[in-house]
């Protein structure tokens, strides 16, 4: 979408509002606020915003509109909206005047990225830096909102998962591996293929295990990062069932194709086989046994996957019946760990609530949590179960919500808010300019509505500047961000 006018990238509606703002408007300024949360979690992950900035606020702008010719932009501009909105109800003189300028008038500040925010805290604070402009600040907030809810809401799902990991590792595990407990395998569950590369940029915020590829690219072009030159992800050697297939019914069998991707294909590598194809239970009651000695001499782990069935029942399962046939150690916790040649995977299909109960019952039974790798698919970055209610993941998960708060009308401050009788006092908007704080004794983030642009707490705030006039002020590398999320030494 970054091919168009980012000025057509826009809800009809908002290009009729600069005329209906005061004439004498001359400042606007608007927060992005996580209003309430739908679901259990209160807290949501800031991811995502720094993507935004780079892709349309500078390279949409400037390659779809700044750098075109202005009467092309204008016929263009006027050809669109004079075929579907009324003639007359849209200014294209303003649109003449931006090109004019030559760049974005708009300054953005915001919350670290990686920082994990309680509901009703501003997170971001969009302003116009020119008199002249003030209408730009309402007129891009479909775009902004639609680019940057679902990275936060991924990143934050990602992060639920992390906190069950670090509860269950830290129980039962010694010096194992966090980020690599879970993967993302949502790619071809998601809305797009932008959507899902961003969605799983979000994921790898708390763990390196992903499926999308365009994951990877995603947080290189927009998070500061080489895949080649430090750890942004991994994928993973797997089978998927066209290969199961295909060699069944040329060998009549599983038990060849697996010993020949043990001895032949990767004998010196990690990789993970679906077997449920047929009858998951007699490839690992009866095909695996057989295999006991191309498995223990396989210079690499070899991962069993479920596809089908009850994924808890499956994977704990399979998990006490290769300790069975392959034993382990019992670490310094007292858990049971298996041997490192097998581990038990869960591709997709666990749930929030499954990957806590799956960890439950190992330990209940005791084996450690890192005797499995679990995967989240597209259900799960979308939608989450509790009690057995499903509720989708949505921009309203968290009531994400931009409101303008604070303008000037020939340099006078007026206060802007909004409060519906009519509402429970979730749609309650702050008043006026925002300084958001960390309070030093408790570490809990607040915030003081109420100010003008004078004030000297708006400048004391959390809310970096990171971007002014078409350039970015400051970024954040993934590095960084992960920082943010999970502490220094947290990933």
């Amino acid at each position: 979408m970054n091919s168009y006018n980012p000025l057509l990238l826009v809800d009809f509606y908002k290009t009729t509002h600069p005329d209906q703002h005061p004439k004498e408007l001359t400042f606007l300024a608007s927060y992005m606020t996580p209003r309430a949360s739908r679901i259990k979690y209160d807290h949501m992950v800031v991811f995502g915003i720094q993507a935004f900035n780079k892709e349309y606020l500078i390279k949409a702008f400037n390659e779809q509109f700044f750098a075109k010719d202005i009467e092309t932009v204008i016929e263009e501009y006027k050809r669109v909206l004079s075929a579907t909105i009324q003639e007359g109800s849209y200014n294209p003189d303003r649109i003449r005047q931006l090109h004019a300028l030559g760049y974005l008038p708009i300054r953005i500040r915001q919350l670290p990225e990686g920082t994990l925010v309680p509901m009703h805290i501003p997170i971001m604070e969009i302003t116009a830096t020119h008199t002249d402009f003030a209408w730009l600040v309402q007129t891009i907030e479909s775009l902004y909102s639609a680019e940057t809810w679902h990275t936060m809401v991924s990143a934050t799902v990602g992060h639920m998962y992390r906190e069950i990991v670090n509860k269950w590792y830290d129980e039962t595990t010694e010096g194992a591996w966090k980020k690599r407990a879970l993967g993302d395998f949502s790619f071809r569950g998601q809305h797009c293929v932008h959507s899902a590369a961003a969605s799983s940029a979000g994921w790898l915020l708390s763990f390196v295990n992903t499926a999308t590829v365009p994951a990877i690219l995603y947080c290189e072009d927009f998070y500061n990062c080489r895949c080649d030159k430090e750890e942004v992800g991994y994928g993973a050697i797997s089978t998927e069932h066209s290969c199961m297939c295909t060699n069944f019914a040329v060998d009549g069998d599983e038990e060849t194709h697996l010993r020949r991707l043990l001895t032949e294909i990767y004998p010196n590598k990690s990789f993970s086989a679906v077997v449920d194809t047929y009858d998951y239970w007699k490839v690992i009651t009866e095909i695996l046994p057989r295999l006991k000695k191309e498995i223990m001499q396989h210079d690499g782990c070899f991962l069993p996957r479920g596809d089908s069935g009850n994924p808890i029942e499956i994977v704990t399962q399979t998990v006490y019946k290769l300790w069975d046939i392959f034993g382990g150690t019992t670490n310094g916790k007292g858990y049971k760990v298996l041997d490192p040649h097998v581990r038990a995977v869960y591709g997709d299909a666990i749930t929030i609530e499954r990957a806590d109960s799956i960890f439950a019952i190992l330990e209940e039974n005791g084996f450690a949590a890192n005797n499995v790798v679990l995967g989240s698919g597209s259900f799960s970055m979308m939608c989450i179960e509790e009690d057995g209610i499903l509720k989708p993941f949505t921009r309203d998960t968290f009531g994400i919500a931009n409101k303008s708060t604070y303008g000037e009308i020939d340099g006078r401050p007026i206060m802007l808010f909004k409060d519906p009788k009519t509402d429970d006092g979730t749609k309650r908007s702050q008043r006026g300019m925002c300084s958001v704080r960390r309070d030093p004794e408790t570490g809990v983030i607040t915030f003081v509505d109420g100010l003008t642009r004078s004030d000297p707490e708006v400048s004391d705030n959390l809310l970096e500047e990171v971007f002014c006039d078409s350039h970015m002020v400051k970024e954040y590398s993934l590095a960084e961000v992960r920082a943010n999320l999970n502490g220094p030494k947290g990933f």
